[in-house]
């Protein structure tokens, strides 16, 4: 029998942070967003522990992910064009807002596994 993958790994793959075989999202976003399942398909983990505002943590994992990559935009944006740091800011939101699903995602996975390890029961 294989080894589970890695804590990166799974968490790469958006698999359950228990058993680290099923899938937290039944499939890619780039198929369509589709919600993410409620139970762990392998091992029957509960992603929401139903709690109302679980994901609120979550959002404290998305919006330091979304600053850095959009001063990441931004920086390369002004220095290979030279427009002012206002310009470059607002063109890096522009990129940013494409991404923001796959910034949601990864940080909700994010937050299931920290939440996970820090209380598994």
């Amino acid at each position: 029998m294989p080894s589970p993958p890695s804590a990166w790994s799974g968490i790469r793959h958006k698999l359950c942070p228990r058993c680290r075989e099923g899938a937290i999202y039944p499939s890619s976003i780039t198929w369509g967003i589709r919600g993410m399942n409620e139970l762990c398909p392998r091992c029957g983990l509960r992603f929401d522990r139903g709690d109302a505002g679980y994901f609120l943590g979550s959002m404290y994992i998305s919006f330091p992910l979304g600053v850095v990559l959009i001063a990441i935009a931004a920086t390369a944006i002004g220095l290979a064009t030279g427009w002012s740091l206002e310009r470059s800011v607002v063109a890096g939101v522009v990129l940013f807002v494409p991404l923001a699903p796959f910034v949601t995602r990864l940080s909700r996975v994010l937050w299931i596994w920290l939440d996970q390890t820090l209380d598994p029961a």
